[in-house]
């Protein structure tokens, strides 16, 4: 540990003293980003093949639940009610003990009412988690390290994510352990992190002090159309890209459990060196060139008739995720530092807008016919890579949006 991290560190703490080098805000971000692939990812890995093998779902089935999972997202600009009574760095440690507990519970219920309520319980604390997670990164991390830091902790992540998932490929191809066991296994693992974290770290503060009141400001308007496109174009990935490996192609859980190996291979490899790219060309080029590529993807998916041809595909579209922590960034620059707290809020619920309706509705479309699906996510990228060409190459404070916009 460098006396450039740990002199930071001591500046973004007022009350708690730090006994040893690691207890750093970039450490305990670093924990965080292995707990998400433990829990969340493993829940997100089995779910289809749970649900299709398990409790006899459907498309109109996946995209109900699906909607319900979105649900909490919609609900996040509530976190801002709730950080009038709590810090935010404890109910971030609240949520993760729900998100957890809940992936740990899922394989108990296997029905709809069951999958329903286990995944409203995850979900919630997932939501909630993200929020404060992108908060309080953006107020600690300084404008300049920011890129590169978040593409080191989405790679750090990515690594977490190579173990689980070669932990439960094991446990599902070599040993045959029910879904249920793994469930519960993963879930009590990330839960023994969040305990570790919530005795061993103590409480770091942001230098400004954040707002505590729901603040939508129209010279972020570019953001919050940005985040909408995210939040209504990830479904297609999220959802029914999935979906339509088990359900067109037969992948077992273990297949898919394979390929999210390889999509993290990839995000281990690739994310710290993408969000140091990032920095150096800016936002919008970054941005313009995710879409362009996941306009392509999708058309692609609409199009496939093969199972290899399909699994290329969802590595591709996975590796570009981790070009979408520019948007972040790009909010970092343009921000008030003290609206970044109840601005993450506000920003996931613009995101779960379009994610509460899509998956239930989308699933209807998809009994009539898959493609629709994918045509309709190319036409989601177009739309956002119009927006992106919108972001300026310098942006900051008074300098949001391109001045002729296109």
């Amino acid at each position: 540990m460098n006396s450039n991290t740990i002199n930071d560190s001591q500046d973004a703490i007022h009350d708690s003293p730090i006994k040893y080098s690691w207890q750093t805000p970039k450490t305990l971000l670093i924990l965080i980003a292995i707990i998400l692939p433990i829990s969340f990812a493993s829940w997100q890995a089995l779910l289809n093949n749970f649900a299709i093998e398990k409790a006899a779902f459907t498309g109109a089935e996946i995209g109900l639940l699906q909607s319900v999972r979105e649900i909490p997202g919609f609900l996040a600009f509530t976190a801002i009610f709730i950080l009038l009574f709590i810090r935010e760095q404890k109910f971030m440690i609240l949520a993760l003990v729900m998100l957890t507990v809940g992936v740990a519970i899922t394989g108990f219920f296997p029905s709809v009412a069951g999958l329903l309520c286990t995944t409203l319980l995850m979900s919630t604390g997932f939501h909630y988690f993200e929020t404060l997670k992108q908060s309080l990164s953006l107020q600690w991390l300084s404008k300049e390290e920011a890129p590169e830091v978040l593409g080191k902790l989405i790679s750090v992540g990515a690594l977490a994510s190579l173990i689980t998932y070669g932990v439960l490929w094991l446990l599902l191809e070599q040993f045959g352990m029910a879904y249920k066991w793994v469930y519960l296994l993963t879930g009590t693992v990330a839960l023994g992190i969040v305990i570790f974290i919530w005795l061993a770290f103590p409480t770091f503060e942001s230098k400004t002090i954040q707002n505590k009141k729901l603040i939508l400001r129209k010279r972020y308007w570019l953001y919050y159309a940005l985040v909408f496109m995210s939040g209504a174009r990830r479904q297609i990935f999220v959802v029914f890209a999935g979906f339509l490996m088990v359900e067109k192609f037969g992948y077992s859980a273990a297949d898919i459990t394979l390929l999210f190996l390889i999509n993290y291979a990839f995000n281990w490899l690739f994310a710290k060196k993408i969000g140091r790219l990032i920095g150096v060309i800016g936002e919008g080029k970054a941005l313009v060139f995710e879409y362009a590529g996941l306009i392509l993807v999708f058309i692609s998916y609409a199009l496939v008739e093969t199972a290899e041809i399909a699994a290329g595909l969802y590595v591709i579209d996975h590796l570009f995720f981790a070009l979408a922590l520019a948007i972040k960034t790009y909010f970092q620059k343009i921000a008030d530092p003290a609206d970044i707290a109840s601005t993450a809020g506000v920003s996931f619920t613009i995101s779960h807008i379009a994610a509460v309706v899509i998956p239930v509705t989308f699933g209807l479309l998809w009994l009539i016919s898959p493609a629709i699906v994918f045509y309709a996510g190319a036409a989601m990228a177009l739309a956002s890579l119009v927006l992106a060409l919108n972001i300026p190459n310098n942006p900051m404070q008074g300098n949001e949006v391109r001045k002729h916009l296109i």
